[in-house]
């Protein structure tokens, strides 16, 4: 189904209304929104403050407008998350009275659920409390962020991911998805995974944000910030065990791609202070947001696939 905005403009005869490649991406996401709503009855939106789950909320506002989202919002907290980003997510919710669900790692952790990881990332245990909210809450579809070209088990990832009973998913379950047609059927116990911009790249929702004005906490924009060198990437002191006696601190104008735990993201040298800076930064960059900042994709080649096989995002 194609949405013709007031963004659009005629180019010919032939062709009187013709989209642009971000009004066809929201078009996208914007019916894959309304298909999740008339299929399912118990849909959550993934919402961390992060700028792709941002500009995922920012759709689904435009896609039920001017009725409310129908969705709630739900967080896997992993008591390292930049405080930038917290509040952020927190006068969103405000902002738009949604309904948010925080799962938190750190619960599990007094609990003796799960156990702390020797290098202090959290990222991978965010699964069972992910699992757990979706089974506690019986969410039968779950909105994400991820999109194709951040890495490649994402790219393997069909827009309407299948998750067994176990959260888990299994490629060779993958459903075909010709002319946008998408096939939510599952059984009791299972869910499915929702990706509205799987067809997006990073400098699209860069592009994208900065046609929409868009919000964003200022993390991602270039300022000055006390971080230390671990494993090719400046990382910011926390809690969670960094640095270490061999690792100095030193303040450097950075920004961040990609948020996340904090034990985990690394910030990106940069002097890009605005929207357009920002985009030139990304259209020149050779290295993907996650390759680039991600310590968690790089404790092996198939990081994320086997993360997402256990129930990961």
């Amino acid at each position: 189904m194609t949405t013709v905005t007031s963004s659009s403009r005629a180019t010919g005869p032939e062709t009187p209304y013709a989209l642009s490649h971000l009004d066809a991406l929201e078009s996208e996401a914007v019916h894959i929104f309304r298909e999740v709503a008339g299929e399912f009855e118990r849909p959550v939106i993934l919402f961390s403050g992060g700028k792709d789950s941002i500009v995922m909320l920012h759709l689904a506002l435009k896609a039920f407008a001017p009725a409310p989202v129908p969705f709630s919002l739900l967080h896997v907290d992993t008591g390292h998350n930049f405080p930038e980003v917290l509040a952020y997510r927190d006068r969103a919710v405000a902002r738009h009275g949604l309904r948010l669900h925080v799962a938190s790692v750190q619960e599990y952790i007094d609990a003796g659920t799960l156990r702390e990881r020797p290098d202090g990332t959290r990222n991978p245990l965010q699964t069972v409390p992910l699992t757990d909210a979706i089974r506690e809450h019986r969410f039968d579809a779950v909105f994400g962020g991820g999109r194709r070209d951040e890495e490649k088990a994402r790219a393997k990832e069909r827009v309407f991911s299948l998750r067994d009973e176990f959260s888990q998913w299994d490629p060779r379950r993958q459903r075909p998805e010709l002319w946008q047609l998408y096939n939510g059927r599952h059984a009791p116990g299972e869910h499915v995974r929702v990706f509205p911009l799987s067809n997006w790249t990073e400098l699209d929702v860069w592009q994208y944000i900065a046609r929409e004005s868009i919000e964003l906490p200022e993390i991602y924009f270039a300022h000055r910030r006390p971080v230390f060198r671990r494993g090719g990437m400046w990382l910011t002191a926390g809690e969670w065990g960094g640095p270490k006696d061999d690792e100095p601190v030193e303040t450097r104008l950075v920004r961040y791609r990609t948020v996340g735990d904090m034990s985990c993201t690394g910030a990106v040298d940069s002097d890009a202070t605005t929207l357009d800076a920002v985009i030139t930064e990304i259209a020149a960059s050779r290295l993907t947001e996650r390759g680039a900042t991600r310590a968690d994709d790089k404790l092996s080649e198939a990081a994320m696939e086997d993360r997402k096989r256990e129930g990961y995002f």
